[in-house]
């Protein structure tokens, strides 16, 4: 039968890719996004047919979402654990205004732009009060290079080895300048010129034989030379410092109890990222979730939040306590359980007391093994449950004594504050 003209089979085109295309399978993204779109619309409607191997496996990692979902959307589920939007700082709704470091020196609190500068000017200010101990620190912490503060150390310590090995020996109390491993060793490093002037080296132009002019010396001086107890004290001193680094503030602050109490809004310096960047991240990996959801394994979802962990320097971490009150401090991510232990322990009344600290769905968080926070999850932020040791409990209470209801130190609870 002969077809209408308006029935006939147009003729394939040569120019005419899109069509051919459209002929080939889908692509895998296709494949991906179509899977993505029977699970949303499984969710609203269920189908009507028998369960398969591979239906099976997506209801399975649904009710793992969802129960994911249940624990870090619920403001009263211990151990909660949420990665929070950065903030800008200065913001009114930030539970901390940012990191902040302590200088060991003077007891200052800087922020992470201060740090640097303020060390440098509290080190050189101490020269004033102890020349020796102020060029050591010079050393250990104006110069970055390890190694090479190591190999310079341990030849000003072989200096003064000579000199107290040999006293009698005038060549060992004279170091010339210009010798090569001085130069390649010692003269680079910023502090050792005010070390060798601190522990009595003094600068003298002396003639070397078979050559024309003098040359610059450090000569020790006879009064430092009558002192080879304070030499080797000083050497000791120097090869044991270390760098002088401000150390990360707790930045302790105790809460009332609140429904809040797992809501963090974070600064951006918790963060290695930019803000913009954060944004981007927690976009894709939303988009990743609902893309995945049906494709990979529990053990894979573990994988790429252990990778997450590292996105992460600090960690607000929030303590629970059987009252409802709220402790709470700052950490490096790499810390160690035990650090939050001895945080802990510090605001107790009774610090002697054992106690348990629960994370997520009740497990308790080990003081004695070395996990670091962002091993165990808890960045950057999460809210753990206190519990006092309960066999030590049962064997109070089994004497007819009773622990005290105020948990924290009474200086803590001067200073308690509303979250908000």
């Amino acid at each position: 039968m002969t077809l209408r003209p308006r029935e006939r089979a147009p003729k394939e085109k040569p120019n005419q890719p899109a069509l051919r295309q459209a002929r080939q399978g889908p692509t895998n993204e296709a494949q991906m996004a179509a899977a993505a779109a029977l699970a949303r619309l499984e969710q609203k409607q269920p189908r009507a047919r028998g369960p398969t191997s591979q239906e099976s496996i997506r209801n399975q990692v649904r009710k793992e979402l969802r129960a994911e979902a249940t624990v870090s959307g619920s403001t009263e589920a211990p151990g909660t654990n949420t990665v929070p939007e950065a903030k800008e700082e200065g913001s009114a709704h930030l539970v901390v205004p940012g990191v902040c470091f302590t200088c060991p020196l003077t007891g200052a609190t800087l922020r992470k732009d201060q740090r640097d500068a303020h060390i440098k000017e509290a080190i050189l200010s101490h020269f004033s009060t102890d020349p020796v101990a102020a060029s050591i620190m010079k050393i250990h912490t104006f110069n970055r290079d390890r190694d090479r503060v190591k190999l310079g150390v341990d030849t000003i310590a072989k200096y003064l080895d000579n000199i107290c090995l040999h006293p009698e020996e005038e060549k060992y109390r004279k170091i010339k300048l210009q010798n090569r491993v001085f130069q390649e060793r010692i003269n680079c490093l910023e502090g050792t010129h005010e070390f060798f002037e601190a522990i009595g080296f003094q600068k003298a132009l002396l003639p070397v034989p078979d050559q024309d002019g003098p040359e610059e010396f450090y000569v020790l001086t006879e009064a430092a030379l009558a002192q080879p107890q304070s030499l080797q004290r000083h050497k000791e001193q120097l090869l044991v410092a270390e760098p002088v680094r401000a150390t990360l503030a707790r930045q302790r602050r105790v809460f009332q109890p609140s429904p809040m109490a797992s809501q963090f809004d974070l600064p951006g310096d918790f963060f290695n990222l930019t803000a913009e960047e954060i944004k981007r991240e927690q976009r894709l990996r939303s988009e990743a979730v609902e893309r995945l959801s049906v494709l990979r394994t529990k053990a894979m979802r573990e994988r790429e939040e252990q990778r997450e962990t590292r996105k992460y320097t600090y960690t607000l971490l929030r303590v629970r306590l059987p009252d409802g009150c709220l402790l709470q401090g700052t950490f490096y991510a790499r810390e160690r359980v035990a650090a939050l232990y001895a945080f802990v322990r510090e605001a107790l009344q009774s610090d002697w007391l054992p106690f348990d600290l629960l994370a997520s769905g009740g497990q308790r968080l080990s003081e004695e093994e070395s996990l670091a926070f962002n091993e165990c999850g808890l960045v950057p932020s999460a809210l753990l449950t206190f519990s006092w040791d309960a066999a030590v409990l049962e064997d109070i209470r089994a004497a007819g004594a009773e622990l005290d209801s105020s948990i924290l130190k009474p200086e803590l609870l001067a200073a308690i504050e509303r979250l908000s």
